[in-house]
């Protein structure tokens, strides 16, 4: 049992600019809770938590600890993520103090507990399907309270405190702390091993996943994966595949690159056809996902598909930074060999159509990719080659560590290797830094391409790299 939420007990976030620990934060504010922070790095999310009435400390040492007992008259609950190691200074004192500290799972968890709530979990697409749930139900008069771990556009933020009974969150099976979860629906997208710095093997996640389900009134899955086909046994099932003996399915009708026409389908029964903004087939299953749990819900098709029209993906999923002598920039979140190979393939489909959701339909395809842990590295090293070998050509940057020790001969080196033995005639680049990263983009790219940005490390600062080269006596060789 994690911590009973009182508004009379502060909280305090160690490192509340992070992704997860902000949304809470932001949440628990709005509810009337007297919340507190740090977090070194200024940002526009703390920003707006300060707004918002947040506390927000810029160190993280006993100095934060003393200032928020002091004046108070009960201790705060201080909550601390997994990013947060032992030897934080500020965790150090806050144990010194005798402060009770919980993780945010359990602060989440007592979110998810305490009122009608729908938890998406899964290997790939969970921030995208939840980012859709809430903005469906957003969109058709539902207020919901969302917990995301990503920049949702319908409300510009991570983390909503809506007037309405439905909450929304995402269930990040990273550190296997969902399984602390109890909602109402619990929704899982697929399942393939990953997070090997936690999970030794695939049974393990399986297992994991198969708790988190046990601790959910209903479960809502995919029929599409076949390791969800195998080992569970939900309520509802969803497919884009098949409709026949489904609860619900949408299948494609037409695919280009920036919209997908679907028919959506009833325990076999065609409620007719709608279009998604969006497109890819992962993107189709994300909808349909988001579309079930909101009919398991009440909301009418009628209602939905008026609001489906209104969909946009959270930030850095396919996210356009801009143009650059020609060349499309754009930055996503993929940093496993299915989410690599889905994205490349949704790009492929831009230039096979002619249409796409950016300025110019790009002619060919650039691939930078930024290998994310030692450890998810080692383990994939095939299947990131196999699914990298899909663009026009690949540019690597540095392998991310994430704080994990090095793996002798696991690098970026190692897969631009495996790359060559797979396809040998594949033009493939590896850069020393980002500022070298955005040197050879410049010199091996050119006009009309598509320069697709992949990693959840700093390669999303490759934009920014460019910019840089703008400056007098940086300027690259450009491709004719």
């Amino acid at each position: 049992m994690g911590p009973v939420l009182d508004r009379q007990q502060p909280l305090h976030f160690i490192g509340v600019g992070g992704i997860g620990m902000s949304a809470l934060a932001g949440i628990l504010a709005d509810r009337g809770f007297n919340v507190s922070g740090s977090d070194p790095k200024d940002s526009a999310v703390l920003q707006d938590l300060r707004q918002r009435g947040v506390r927000v400390f810029r160190q993280q040492n006993g100095a934060t600890i003393d200032a928020i007992r002091s004046g108070i008259s009960r201790s705060p609950l201080v909550v601390i993520s997994t990013a947060v190691p032992e030897a934080n200074p500020e965790l150090t004192a806050a144990r010194s103090a005798g402060l009770e500290i919980c993780h945010r799972s359990d602060v989440l968890a007592a979110l998810i507990n305490g009122q009608t709530s729908i938890a998406i979990a899964g290997s790939h697409g969970k921030t995208t399907t939840s980012t859709l749930v809430a903005t469906l139900l957003l969109a058709t008069n539902h207020d919901p309270t969302a917990v995301i771990g990503g920049i949702v556009p319908a409300f510009g933020s991570n983390g909503r405190n809506g007037a309405g009974r439905l909450l929304v969150a995402e269930a990040d099976e990273s550190d296997g702390s969902l399984v602390k979860f109890r909602p109402s629906l619990g929704v899982i997208t697929n399942l393939e091993l990953d997070h090997t710095d936690h999970y030794p093997d695939l049974g393990t996640l399986i297992a994991t996943l198969k708790r988190f389900a046990s601790g959910c009134e209903s479960v809502l899955a995919n029929h599409d994966d076949p390791i969800l086909r195998k080992h569970f046994e939900p309520q509802a099932w969803w497919s884009v595949s098949r409709s026949e003996g489904m609860d619900f399915a949408a299948l494609p009708r037409r695919l280009d690159g920036d919209r997908t026409e679907a028919e959506f389908f009833e325990q076999g029964q065609s409620l007719g056809l709608f279009e998604l903004p969006l497109p890819g087939l992962h993107n189709l299953s994300n909808a349909t996902a988001a579309l079930a749990a909101c009919r398991l819900q009440g909301v009418s098709f009628a209602e939905l598909k008026q609001a489906i029209q209104s969909l946009q993906p959270p930030g850095r999923r396919f996210d356009f930074r801009g143009s650059w002598h020609g060349r499309q920039v754009v930055d996503d979140y993929a940093h496993h060999p299915s989410e690599v190979g889905a994205t490349l393939a949704m790009a492929r489909l831009m230039i096979s159509s002619g249409r796409s959701p950016l300025p110019v339909p790009p002619r060919r395809l650039v691939a930078v990719f930024q290998p994310h842990r030692y450890s998810r590295t080692a383990e994939f090293l095939e299947g990131f080659a196999k699914a990298l070998c899909e663009a026009d050509a690949v540019l690597l940057a540095p392998l991310y560590a994430a704080g994990e020790a090095p793996i002798k001969g696991i690098s970026s080196e190692a897969l631009a290797q495996c790359m060559a033995r797979l396809k040998p005639d594949l033009p493939v680049w590896v850069s020393q830094d980002l500022l070298h990263l955005a040197e050879q983009v410049g010199r091996h790219s050119r006009e009309g391409d598509l320069v697709l940005a992949m990693g959840a490390g700093d390669v999303n600062g490759l934009w920014d790299g460019l910019q840089a080269l703008e400056k007098p006596n940086a300027a690259p060789a450009l491709a004719a």
